[in-house]
């Protein structure tokens, strides 16, 4: 299974795993699944750290070895990924969780989320 990490779900694995549902640590612990992180959740927590709104460990080399330790690899967003946006429905306001549904829609990726707004889209989501 090809599965794209919600921001949060990345730093409850990282951070507090018992947060994870039983299914979604599952995934994350299946070395058989490629586990994939936007670039644009790396960017989301860098804007909520500098914001004062996450504590995140200083130095670009914490995230890098999390995503290493559990095997994720970063998916860059891409100019189809944005115009895909104009397509969805307005189910969700964050910018960041949009791109995250168009990002698995156009790569056909499924979404490990507890986001009950972006179950809401046409995308495989588990929780």
């Amino acid at each position: 299974m090809r599965a794209l990490l919600d921001t949060h779900v990345f730093l409850w694995a990282i951070g507090e795993p018992e947060k994870l549902s039983k299914r979604a640590a599952r995934v994350i612990e299946d070395e058989t699944n490629e586990l994939l992180l936007s670039a644009a959740s790396l960017w989301e927590i860098a804007l909520k750290t500098q914001a004062g709104k996450l504590q995140v460990p200083q130095g670009r080399g914490f995230l890098a070895e999390h995503m290493a330790r559990l095997g994720v690899e970063s998916l860059p967003v891409e100019a189809g990924h944005v115009l895909a946006l104009l397509s969805l429905p307005p189910h969700h306001r964050d910018p960041f969780g949009r791109l995250l549904v168009a990002q698995c829609q156009v790569e056909n990726l499924t979404i490990l989320t507890a986001d009950a707004a972006i179950r809401r889209y046409a995308v495989q989501a588990i929780w």
